[in-house]
Protein backbone atom coordinates (compact mmCIF):
# COMPACT_ATOMS: atom_id res chain seq x y z
CA UNK A 1 0.00 0.00 0.00
CA UNK A 2 1.39 3.46 -1.06
CA UNK A 3 1.19 5.63 1.40
CA UNK A 4 -0.24 8.95 0.53
CA UNK A 5 0.46 12.34 2.25
CA UNK A 6 -3.56 13.50 0.77
CA UNK A 7 -4.90 10.85 2.10
CA UNK A 8 -3.70 11.63 5.98
CA UNK A 9 -4.89 15.16 5.68
CA UNK A 10 -8.33 13.26 4.01
CA UNK A 11 -8.68 11.57 7.00
CA UNK A 12 -7.69 14.69 9.47
CA UNK A 13 -10.61 16.59 7.38
CA UNK A 14 -13.15 14.01 8.03
CA UNK A 15 -12.39 13.67 11.66
CA UNK A 16 -12.86 17.51 11.96
CA UNK A 17 -16.00 17.44 10.15
CA UNK A 18 -17.73 14.78 12.74
CA UNK A 19 -16.79 16.65 15.45
CA UNK A 20 -18.56 19.28 13.64
CA UNK A 21 -21.00 17.08 13.36
CA UNK A 22 -20.95 15.79 17.05
CA UNK A 23 -21.29 19.32 18.14
CA UNK A 24 -24.02 20.86 15.84
CA UNK A 25 -26.68 22.87 17.83
CA UNK A 26 -24.47 21.95 21.51
CA UNK A 27 -23.99 24.65 24.30
CA UNK A 28 -21.51 24.55 26.40
CA UNK A 29 -23.04 23.66 29.37
CA UNK A 30 -24.44 20.52 27.78
CA UNK A 31 -21.33 19.15 25.92
CA UNK A 32 -20.11 19.65 29.61
CA UNK A 33 -22.65 17.10 30.94
CA UNK A 34 -22.06 14.70 28.53
CA UNK A 35 -19.57 12.64 29.06
CA UNK A 36 -20.33 9.66 25.29
CA UNK A 37 -20.14 13.67 23.72
CA UNK A 38 -16.66 14.48 25.21
CA UNK A 39 -15.54 10.98 24.56
CA UNK A 40 -16.41 10.95 20.79
CA UNK A 41 -14.59 14.51 20.37
CA UNK A 42 -11.79 13.90 22.25
CA UNK A 43 -11.34 10.14 19.94
CA UNK A 44 -11.59 12.32 16.84
CA UNK A 45 -9.37 15.09 17.69
CA UNK A 46 -6.86 12.11 18.44
CA UNK A 47 -7.48 11.36 15.19
CA UNK A 48 -6.93 14.49 13.24
CA UNK A 49 -3.66 14.69 15.16
CA UNK A 50 -2.78 10.96 14.32
CA UNK A 51 -3.42 12.04 10.84
CA UNK A 52 -1.49 15.27 10.65
CA UNK A 53 1.56 13.52 12.59
CA UNK A 54 1.93 10.92 9.69
CA UNK A 55 1.06 13.96 7.20
CA UNK A 56 4.14 15.44 8.11
CA UNK A 57 6.33 12.35 8.29
CA UNK A 58 4.75 11.68 4.57
CA UNK A 59 5.62 15.31 3.17
CA UNK A 60 6.61 18.35 4.90
CA UNK A 61 6.09 20.72 1.88
CA UNK A 62 2.07 19.49 2.68
CA UNK A 63 2.90 19.73 6.52
CA UNK A 64 3.96 23.36 6.52
CA UNK A 65 0.89 24.78 5.16
CA UNK A 66 -0.93 23.92 8.13
CA UNK A 67 -0.59 26.29 10.77
CA UNK A 68 0.01 24.92 14.51
CA UNK A 69 0.31 21.50 13.08
CA UNK A 70 2.91 20.69 16.00
CA UNK A 71 0.13 22.24 18.29
CA UNK A 72 -2.36 19.58 16.65
CA UNK A 73 -0.26 16.74 16.82
CA UNK A 74 0.58 17.77 20.89
CA UNK A 75 -2.68 17.91 21.76
CA UNK A 76 -3.61 14.79 20.45
CA UNK A 77 -0.98 13.34 22.87
CA UNK A 78 -1.97 15.25 25.67
CA UNK A 79 -5.39 13.45 24.78
CA UNK A 80 -3.84 9.83 24.44
CA UNK A 81 -1.03 10.42 27.33
CA UNK A 82 -2.65 12.62 29.44
CA UNK A 83 -6.02 11.59 29.60
CA UNK A 84 -6.49 12.10 33.43
CA UNK A 85 -5.84 15.35 33.07
CA UNK A 86 -7.97 16.48 29.94
CA UNK A 87 -9.37 20.03 31.02
CA UNK A 88 -12.59 19.97 29.31
CA UNK A 89 -12.95 23.72 28.84
CA UNK A 90 -9.78 23.01 26.88
CA UNK A 91 -11.08 20.64 23.95
CA UNK A 92 -14.63 23.04 23.65
CA UNK A 93 -12.36 25.64 23.08
CA UNK A 94 -10.63 23.24 20.48
CA UNK A 95 -14.11 22.64 18.95
CA UNK A 96 -15.46 26.34 18.82
CA UNK A 97 -12.56 28.62 18.06
CA UNK A 98 -9.42 26.21 16.85
CA UNK A 99 -11.39 23.87 14.82
CA UNK A 100 -13.25 25.77 11.95
CA UNK A 101 -10.10 27.54 10.74
CA UNK A 102 -8.70 24.13 10.35
CA UNK A 103 -11.29 22.97 8.18
CA UNK A 104 -10.61 25.68 6.26
CA UNK A 105 -7.46 24.96 5.56
CA UNK A 106 -7.69 21.47 5.47
CA UNK A 107 -10.12 21.69 2.55
CA UNK A 108 -8.41 24.42 0.73
CA UNK A 109 -5.29 22.38 0.77
CA UNK A 110 -7.31 19.15 -0.83
CA UNK A 111 -9.42 21.26 -3.24
CA UNK A 112 -12.98 20.87 -1.55
CA UNK A 113 -15.34 23.24 -0.25
CA UNK A 114 -15.60 23.27 3.93
CA UNK A 115 -18.83 21.81 3.90
CA UNK A 116 -18.57 18.53 1.67
CA UNK A 117 -18.75 15.33 3.01
CA UNK A 118 -17.29 13.03 4.70
CA UNK A 119 -17.01 10.34 1.41
CA UNK A 120 -13.78 10.08 -0.41
CA UNK A 121 -14.18 10.94 -3.84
Amino acid sequence: MRRDPHTAAWDALKAARKIQRFTQGIERSAYFEDDLLQSAVERQFEVIGESLNRLSRLSSELATQIPDLPKIVAFRNVLIHGYAEVETAVVWDAVTTHLPPLIENLSALLGEAPAQSDERP
